[in-house]
């Protein structure tokens, strides 16, 4: 099922009744609230309360937009915060009032914009000055809850950008709802919002990280031509553009006088810094996707900053204390045991033509001494044209050929021109794709994590090389730090039989799939990738166009 277990999602324009759901923490809020109920008793019963029920009851036209008459409906996330209240007003304390102000400024840290949140809205015309005092109350309640919606989940609805697939029993603990967060912040706004906020540290870093570069006047820093491949002590003519671009970002210091147009050892020291930086081989070697990272600007880098922070936004409610966590654009597996990171590997995904999918789901089980079955795109688009210009090339990969039922062919009496319900199976060994281990975990898209002989590849930057699958670098140490010693030395005796096993995983062990193009990585280094897939632009576009 696909989006399952996100919960308090709202429509565009009106929302979603949000508290319905989810009661996690609302015992508590109510609690916390009695003494200002109390307080507010006398308030319930006058003008104020008074004013706010009769815009509820009346609804269209008693407010100006932008709130919008189905939004004063009941039940509705908006009535039931005011009907908690007994509808007294609340934000006609000048502080309380203030201290809201100040925490939707903040937004603009978060990568939102604080005039999507306003505190003020013109008046209908024929409102009275007890309505106008009303609506102006609701308009900053609907500021507040919506806010705190976008801290906790998101600004856009996910599935519509970048669609997750989630497992039916994948849900993690229950989060507490935008009604229970409101009420226990009503006195404070800056609890509420912190509380919203994700408290992952990929977050708390990144936004940081963006709210240092937001301040700075944009930088402008010169293109580089496309041209041949530049590779160390060349001489071209792009290198004093070169030489430009990495001095206005601070990847290069004064250069003594030397050869304007040589790619000499300092420069290319400069641009193995910048590569680190970006996620790139850091080779020094000066190709299309180094000049794709040198001539992307400073608007554009915020702007990844900004769509980076959504997507942490997105899943931090998928992220548990125990995760396994696959980096798809950064080409890592990461394992979190009581939210701390305790092992990290490097990875291959997908290639972009054969994009690893974005998901959560619960490690079920592990083959040891896996066959790989042929996957249908594969078969189809890869093996099959091979077959075709060479029947011997079966033989030379061990690859057998059966029916659909199991049973098997003999590939010379197959038309491989139209070969029909075929399964290409290779054997278990040393050649095998999957290498010696795969880590399965139910989806629609037939993905695992796996061993590879194709250990070269790791040393890459960037790593999309599968067809969709996740290749994982020691995978046989991670599962030292999954499972007990003693599952372990089973684990290893029969690999070393070399039959072909499946060993069950029955505790409970999430794994996440997600896409960033961005992080502050261990060491505090912001490091800004290429967008692999091309998602990036697409999100940025519609995080600018749903505040218009």
């Amino acid at each position: 099922m696909t989006g399952a277990g996100h919960g308090d999602l709202f429509d565009y324009p009106c929302w979603r009744s949000m508290g319905w759901r989810q009661r996690l923490y609302e015992k508590t809020a109510r609690y916390l609230a009695a003494g200002y109920l109390l307080a507010l008793a006398t308030l319930g019963h006058g003008a104020g309360a008074d004013a706010i029920r009769l815009t509820f009851d009346q609804r269209a036209g008693s407010c100006a937009a932008p709130l919008a008459a189905c939004e004063l409906q009941a039940p509705g996330l908006l009535h039931e915060f005011y009907a908690r209240q007994a509808f007294a007003p609340l934000w006609q304390d000048p502080t309380r009032r203030a201290a809201l102000r100040d925490e939707l400024a903040r937004l603009a840290d978060d990568g939102l914009d604080p005039a999507d949140y306003p505190l003020d809205s013109p008046p209908a015309a024929s409102a009275s000055a007890a309505q106008q005092r009303a609506c102006a109350d609701l308009q900053a309640s609907r500021s507040y809850l919506l806010a705190l919606q976008h801290l906790a989940r998101g600004r856009l609805p996910q599935e519509s950008i970048e669609p997750f697939w989630r497992a039916s029993d994948s849900a993690g603990p229950a989060r507490p709802s935008v009604l229970s967060l409101a009420w226990l912040g009503l006195d404070r706004p800056a609890t509420a919002f912190a509380a919203a906020r994700p408290a992952l540290r990929q977050y708390q870093a990144l936004r940081r990280a963006y709210a240092e570069r937001r301040r700075q006047p944009l930088a402008e820093w010169p293109s580089i031509p496309p041209g041949r491949l530049l590779r160390p002590g060349m001489r071209d003519e792009r290198v004093a553009r070169l030489v430009a671009r990495l001095t206005a970002e601070g990847y290069l210091g004064e250069r003594p006088a030397a050869d304007a147009e040589r790619y000499d050892p300092p420069l290319v020291a400069a641009v193995q810094r910048f590569q680190h930086r970006h996620g790139l081989q850091a080779d020094g070697l000066v190709g299309p996707q180094t000049l794709s990272a040198l001539n992307t600007g400073a608007a554009a880098r915020l702007g990844q900053l900004r769509v980076n922070l959504e997507r942490w936004r997105w899943l931090a409610g998928d992220l548990e204390a125990e995760t396994l966590l696959v980096d798809i654009a950064g080409g890592l597996l990461s394992y979190y045991a009581g939210h701390q990171l305790r092992w990290q590997g490097r990875a291959q995904v997908g290639r972009p033509t054969r994009k690893t999918p974005q998901l959560k789901s619960l490690v079920s089980r592990l083959t040891l001494n896996p066959t790989w079955s042929v996957p249908p795109t594969i078969l189809r688009e890869d093996k099959l044209p091979e077959i075709r210009r060479d029947p011997g090339y079966l033989a030379r990969h061990q690859l057998r050929v059966f029916d659909r039922d199991g049973n098997p062919l003999d590939p010379a009496g197959i038309d491989w021109a139209n070969p029909g319900q075929i399964v290409l199976r290779q054997d278990a060994g040393p050649d095998n794709p999957l290498g010696q281990l795969a880590i399965r975990f139910p989806n629609p898209f037939s993905v695992y994590l796996h061993d590879t002989p194709s250990q070269q590849l790791f040393d890459k930057s960037p790593r999309a090389f599968s067809s969709g699958c996740v290749r994982i670098e020691g995978i046989l140490q991670l599962l030292e730090e999954l499972l007990p010693a003693d599952d372990c030395v089973q684990i290893a005796r029969r690999l070393a039989s070399g039959r072909t096993q499946e060993f069950a995983i029955t505790r409970r062990l999430p794994i996440v799939l997600a896409y960033w193009t961005a992080e502050v990585n261990a060491d505090g280094e912001l490091i800004l990738r290429n967008d692999l897939y091309a998602r990036d632009q697409r999100l940025l576009a519609a995080l600018q166009q749903a505040g218009r």
